[in-house]
């Protein structure tokens, strides 16, 4: 950390400086030429007069409450009195330092955000389909996933994941399957290998996941599912929706994972539908009720996603236009 020698007169200055003998003491006129991510140490009035972007922690004298309160306005971290340090200043100051660190990290996340978006896969044209999506974060960064990508001129390659638990190690593992899918060419090898990993690293989260393939041509889909909630959904017109409900574990929990895998035809203006469970949060009731709401919306192309949710939402879906 870095001191500040004062520009006015302290009675009590070399009391303070032995009471902290690791900190770099700096002249005010250099604050410029040092580093703004560590936290300074500097008489209240040399904060104000300066105004640098250095995070400080302001010493001021007992009578000075009205420059202290200035100071709080302008930024400081903390303000303390000359003569009345903490009785360990030292923890103190750690503890200060780590929630000014706590706090930047917080102030990246929507850059975080911003890159997290732009791994999500360009729009491509695809012979036959069309393609909808969602991405909707419940805060900045998203533990739900999606990808597609073409593995020939007549067949794309799809899933729809959904990270255990929230925050940034959920939002991490979607960037790590956005960066290792490539080296996948079917849905069941494209499991196979995360789950492995997942197992082998030994992180705490679990994921599950739809992954499936379909050719563009022969309209054949194919896909297999790793305990994912909601089932896959087709929609075909002036019929119910057909729901392929799967038993299965979710990556991450067990090497000896069983990949059934599924097979549908899909007609002329036959619509895939698959999404994160958080895709259910907006209607009222059980998991049942939920999911009979969705059906009823997805049926009647009434699906609306609200602006702010409690869960984050992703969804993916193929619909045959030819």
């Amino acid at each position: 950390m870095y001191f500040i020698q004062p520009t006015r007169d302290i009675p009590y200055l070399d009391q303070v400086l032995e009471t902290l003998p690791h900190v770099q003491v700096i002249l005010p006129d250099d604050h410029e030429l040092y580093d703004a991510t560590i936290i300074a140490i500097a008489d209240v009035h040399d904060y104000l007069h300066y105004q640098w972007n250095l995070p400080t922690i302001v010493l001021a004298l007992e009578h000075e409450g009205t420059a202290l309160a200035q100071a709080w306005q302008q930024g400081a971290l903390a303000g303390w009195i000359w003569n009345q340090l903490p009785e360990q200043p030292l923890p103190a100051l750690q503890k200060i330092d780590a929630q000014y660190k706590r706090n930047q990290d917080s102030r990246d996340l929507p850059a975080a955000a911003e890159l997290q978006k732009r791994l999500l896969p360009n729009p491509i044209e695809l012979l036959n389909y069309e393609v909808e999506t969602c991405f909707q974060p419940s805060a900045y960064l998203s533990g739900d996933w999606y990808d597609y990508w073409k593995i020939s001129d007549k067949e794309v390659l799809f899933y729809l994941a959904d990270v255990s638990g929230h925050g940034v190690t959920s939002s991490l593992l979607t960037s790590w399957m956005a960066a290792f899918h490539g080296r996948s060419k079917t849905p069941r090898e494209l499991i196979k290998k995360l789950n492995g990993m997942l197992v082998q690293e030994n992180i705490e989260k679990h994921i599950t996941m739809i992954a499936g393939v379909l050719n563009l041509e022969t309209h054949v889909l194919k896909w297999s599912s790793a305990g994912h909630y909601p089932p896959p959904i087709i929609l075909e017109p002036n019929q119910e929706p057909k729901i392929f409900t799967t038993s299965s574990f979710p990556l991450g929990l067990t090497e000896e994972l069983e990949v059934e895998e599924y097979e549908y035809i899909l007609s002329r203006n036959a619509r895939f539908f698959i999404c994160s469970d958080g895709a259910l949060e907006p209607f009222e009731g059980g998991l049942n009720e939920q999911f009979t709401h969705l059906l009823h919306h997805l049926k009647n192309q009434s699906l609306e996603i609200p602006e702010h949710v409690a869960d984050d939402i992703a969804f993916l879906s193929f619909i045959r236009v030819k």
